[in-house]
This record gives structure tokens, C-alpha cells and sequence, in this order.
């Protein structure tokens, strides 16, 4: 079965950077639209950054700038890399992939936590 796993969180002064790591099982990356979601205490899960299995990348706005999405098809690996962190990036980061003709799979989430 195919399985995403999210690495990469943790603690971090605002001003400070992360990267996030999404590993995939199975033999659907290559061709999945791969994406990183966020959800914060209280609020609702937001989508960060979308990339297709072309290379194309799209970011929320509040993300715009700060943070790069990026994915390696031969490690079966999509990355987050965060830069300028802010108090309002503190949330638990989700990996997921949509497949062609198939339904999405989730990762477990990894927490990012921005101190001042």
C-alpha cells in the first residue's frame, strides 16, 4: 500500500528556517500531484504548496516568498523548504498525494512549532 511520511519538524525562533521531508511508498509519486497542508490549533487544515509531476508549484499567499516546495522522483521525496518563519506558521504540516484515477493519500503530520 502506498504510505507518506512527513519528517523534518520541530523548534524554531521566528527569523529561521526548516526543512519539511515527505517520503512516498509504492510506485504512484512520480505521476501524483503532491502537496503540503497545514493546521493550526483552532483553525481549520489549509493547503501551503501544491506541485505537480511536472515541477509546477503553486503557494498560498501567505507563504509567497518563504517557503519553496520542491521533488525529488528518483528518492520518491517532496520537500518543504520554510525561510523567515513566523508565529503563524506554528501548526502541523501534512504531506499528501493525489494519484491519477485514485483517491488522495495522507501522511501522519509533522509538528512545526515557531517561538518568539
Amino acid at each position: 500500500q502506498a504510505q507518506l511520511v512527513e519528517s523534518g519538524g520541530g523548534l524554531v525562533q521566528t527569523g529561521g528556517s526548516l526543512r519539511l521531508s515527505c517520503a512516498a511508498s509504492g510506485s504512484i509519486f512520480s505521476v501524483s500531484t503532491m502537496g503540503w497542508y497545514r493546521q493550526a490549533p483552532g483553525k481549520q487544515r489549509e493547503l501551503v504548496a501544491i506541485i505537480t509531476s511536472g515541477g509546477n508549484a503553486t503557494y498560498a499567499d501567505s507563504v509567497k516568498g518563504r517557503f519553496t516546495i520542491s521533488r525529488d522522483n528518483a528518492k520518491n521525496t517532496v520537500y518543504l523548504q520554510m525561510n523567515s518563519l513566523k508565529l503563524e506558521d506554528t501548526a502541523v504540516y501534512y504531506c499528501k498525494a493525489r494519484p491519477p484515477l485514485r483517491s488522495e493519500v495522507w501522511g501522519q503530520g509533522t509538528q512545526v512549532t515557531v517561538s518568539s
